[in-house]
């Protein structure tokens, strides 16, 4: 696995219980998260996530997963909404994703 990235300990004023968000699934959370995921790492992968509404996707090179955030299932807890929605885009793209605390793991799919 591959260190992403770590996620800034400020992106938790994004959640809902400090941030103003009517979505219910923290979208101002995932925007901020999905920013910083978005990077080209030094082997030349480049990882970009995106959002729109409640579809997450995930796209590593040519790999492209989505993911939904789910309340339902996953909820209430934003943040495990939003990793579960990741690890799905990422298995779909033939990749994992793995969080643990505020750092963000790839394993890239095989070429």
């Amino acid at each position: 696995m591959i260190k992403l990235c770590d996620i800034d300990p400020a992106t938790d004023e994004k959640l809902p219980s400090h941030f103003p968000d009517k979505s219910g699934v923290g979208v101002h959370y995932a925007n901020a998260v999905l920013k910083q995921i978005s990077v080209k790492l030094d082997d030349g992968t480049k990882v970009l996530g995106k959002r729109r509404g409640l579809k997450l996707t995930l796209r590593i090179n040519n790999a492209k997963g989505d993911g939904l955030l789910r309340r339902l299932e996953h909820g209430p807890d934003v943040k495990h909404m939003l990793h579960k929605a990741l690890e799905e885009a990422a298995t779909q793209a033939g990749a994992k994703i793995e969080f643990r605390g505020h750092e963000v793991y790839l394993q890239p799919p095989a070429e």
